[in-house]
């Protein structure tokens, strides 16, 4: 009888997904390894699905690292199952979570501990990314190309291609290695910094946001008011003693009001056009703009 139990309970015990039959926890993976994963999770997204988002991306990138760690047949697979299930997080911040998962795989620790630092990570550094790369390093990048583009220099483009890049793969590669070699004490640092770098990156992104609106966004107006012998040009006299290009602001706050009410942008390009178009035309007081 009692071996009876004791065989249900090594077959119970071996059957579960946090059992590893190869307990081994050599180091073994390379910075060769770690940089062959990084060039793999640029296609994080390309299976991109509603159901999982970028957990088959995911699974891809970090496989080579599996198969290295877990040879024996049966925790490799536990694994892949584990690593298929939902994800999603900013595309240029996952090395990180993959080089703390790694770390954990490579120690063996249980399934249930890594799934959880998976969950836990991915909602914060899907924030934190959107505020450091679309809020302030792609305008500051597109506002250096803009300008050079502006005054006839045809490698603008190229510039901002190259900074925006650069910027992009060194934290890519760097944040890899530093989850990797740092592994969960990574997690703690990360959670004490977050809000901060987060806020931080806001204000600088719509500091940025608004230099952009002053320097890009062109509307003025050439109307003046004649009041007897009097005469007031709207622009000059009135609205640039008010706030340096108004006009341009208050645009920009109207586009996004429109944005936010659910104008597409195709609508706002045509509205656009259509005050453009009308603010030309030749009224007897002359344009409006």
């Amino acid at each position: 009888m009692e071996s009876k139990q004791a065989v249900e309970t090594t077959i119970n015990h071996t059957s579960s997904p946090d059992y590893y039959q190869d307990g081994a926890t050599n180091q073994v993976i390379s910075k060769k390894d770690l940089n062959k994963m990084v060039w793999r999770s640029l296609l994080l997204q390309a299976s991109f699905n509603y159901e999982r988002m970028q957990a088959a991306g995911w699974l891809y990138s970090i496989l080579p690292g599996l198969k290295k760690i877990h040879k024996n047949k049966h925790d490799l697979s536990e694994s892949m199952k584990s690593h298929m299930e939902f994800f999603n997080t900013h595309p240029f911040l996952v090395n990180i979570i993959m080089g703390i998962v790694l770390a954990m795989e490579e120690k063996k620790q249980n399934r249930n501990t890594i799934r959880a630092i998976r969950v836990a990570m991915m909602g914060p550094l899907g924030g934190i990314g959107d505020a450091l790369f679309w809020l302030t390093l792609l305008p500051i990048c597109v506002g250096i190309g803009a300008s050079l583009g502006q005054d006839g220099n045809p490698m603008g483009a190229v510039i901002f291609l190259l900074i925006f890049n650069a910027v992009h793969f060194a934290l890519r590669f760097g944040l890899m290695h530093y989850g990797y070699n740092a592994g969960t004490n990574a997690i703690s640092s990360l959670k004490e910094n977050t809000k901060k770098v987060a806020h931080a990156a806001s204000i600088v992104g719509l500091t940025v946001v608004g230099a952009l609106i002053a320097s890009f966004v062109k509307l003025e107006t050439n109307l003046v008011i004649h009041a007897g012998q009097a005469k007031i040009d709207l622009q000059k006299d009135l609205l640039d003693k008010v706030m340096p290009n108004l006009l341009p602001f208050a645009y920009t706050l109207l586009m996004y009001y429109l944005l936010k009410k659910g104008f597409s942008p195709v609508k706002l390009i045509i509205i656009t056009v259509i005050i453009g178009i009308i603010g030309k035309i030749p009224f007897p007081f002359g344009t409006i703009l």
